[in-house]
């Protein structure tokens, strides 16, 4: 039986070009077809096939039906030049992606994923239960990672959700104590791609952040000007660290990082190219928190604005990951950021209340599809009564 090749499925096409160049270079073997030649000839034995996503859905499910004629399906990836917008109808298909530029670790460590997620013979059964067994180790561990109790303070209510989408994920959230107690840090973070790569990154940026925020003396900050400095001092030495060592593995990471002054209810915040976390103001309204500079692991000595904004009696912090808009029903439509926004803007009885209502109306909207990233919320209630929980 002829080994198994990758088939690369494109018309002309740089990104094609350079993939097959990077495999070729790897030693696996591949060939390259237009989707004309494909349907005009017998297909190689294929165990990876990588489309163009300018090639229309049905045209892929066409080249797909004549590629897995006879043999095990392949695993089906789809890949662009640099228009992200092609990709949509191929990802609300289920297929999965990559995207340029293709750095060689992140691109062959993507393709192995691929293909254990994709397929498993019935010969291979043994294998997937190891595999499975230290994908729950590594759940475990990576549970390790997140707080065992979030920080209490009277009059701030103060809860989490997170549902990863396998068996480890990319998101993450931290809650701790700053300046020997005098601040609560807030991080929500989204690393770039999923499974096992994310999740190990993930696990290196919240040692990092933690690190370093909790590491500085609170005489160093505490004049109001100073109140910066554990802030900054994280993000900035996270993003050199992480662009110094590890900016050929591809990964980064969006990230919204808030330091609350829970007596004034003061909030700085700096947002890594994060969703825009949303302050419901108890009097109606609310006010956005956008991007103060771009991703972590990114950018080469980035730089990082101090965002600032208050929570008054009854105001609300919510910060999520895309996992929240872009959840998706069995037809692919997503949740969505308007139907987000109007659930966050109505009325609730305490920050669980809020996280509980979202989880009901994202799960209703999901149904029986597959979820597909993971979801992480995070609610800050500044209570009116003083109170705490009440």
């Amino acid at each position: 039986m002829d080994a198994e090749v990758t088939l690369v499925v494109s018309g002309p096409s740089p990104a094609a070009e350079e993939l097959c160049l990077l495999l070729a270079a790897d030693g696996a073997p591949v060939a390259r077809r237009t989707p004309e030649q494909l349907l005009a000839e017998a297909p190689p034995p294929t165990g990876l096939l990588l489309v163009n996503a300018s090639l229309d859905v049905e045209v892929v499910r066409e080249v797909t039906r004549v590629v897995q004629a006879g043999a095990r399906p392949p695993v089906v990836v789809a890949f662009t030049d640099g228009d992200l917008r092609q990709l949509e109808p191929h990802v609300l298909a289920g297929l999965d992606y990559i995207v340029p530029p293709f750095v060689p670790e992140l691109l062959h460590r993507r393709l192995r994923a691929g293909q254990v997620f994709g397929r498993f013979p019935g010969a291979e059964e043994e294998a997937l239960l190891k595999y499975e067994r230290e994908l729950q180790i590594g759940r475990e561990i990576q549970a390790g990672f997140l707080p065992d109790a979030l920080p209490a303070r009277a009059g701030w209510q103060l809860t989490v959700r997170f549902q990863p989408a396998r068996e480890v994920a990319g998101d993450f959230y931290d809650a701790l104590e700053l300046l020997g107690g005098a601040r609560i840090g807030l991080v929500v973070a989204d690393v770039c791609d999923k499974g096992v790569g994310a999740a190990l990154f993930m696990a290196l940026i919240r040692t990092l952040l933690r690190h370093t925020a909790a590491h500085v003396e609170t005489g160093d900050a505490v004049a109001d000007s100073d109140d910066t400095a554990p802030l900054l001092r994280a993000v900035i030495a996270t993003n050199d660290y992480l662009t110094a060592n590890h900016l050929r593995q591809g990964y980064f990471a969006t990230l919204f990082f808030g330091v609350l002054d829970p007596v004034t209810g003061a909030l700085i915040y700096i947002n890594c190219g994060h969703n825009p976390p949303i302050i419901r103001h108890a009097g109606g309204g609310h006010t956005l928190l956008p991007p103060t500079g771009p991703a972590l692991g990114l950018v080469p000595d980035s730089v990082f604005e101090v965002g600032r904004a208050h929570l008054d009696q009854g105001d609300l912090l919510f910060a999520y990951t895309d996992g929240v808009p872009e959840a998706r029903d069995e037809s692919g439509r997503f949740f969505s950021e308007e139907l987000m926004l109007t659930l966050v803007s109505q009325p609730a009885s305490g920050a669980d209340d809020l996280l509980d209502r979202l989880e009901r109306e994202i799960s209703a909207h999901i149904g029986s599809a597959e979820q597909f990233d993971d979801i992480t919320m995070i609610a800050l209630r500044r209570t009116p009564t003083g109170k705490y929980g009440q």
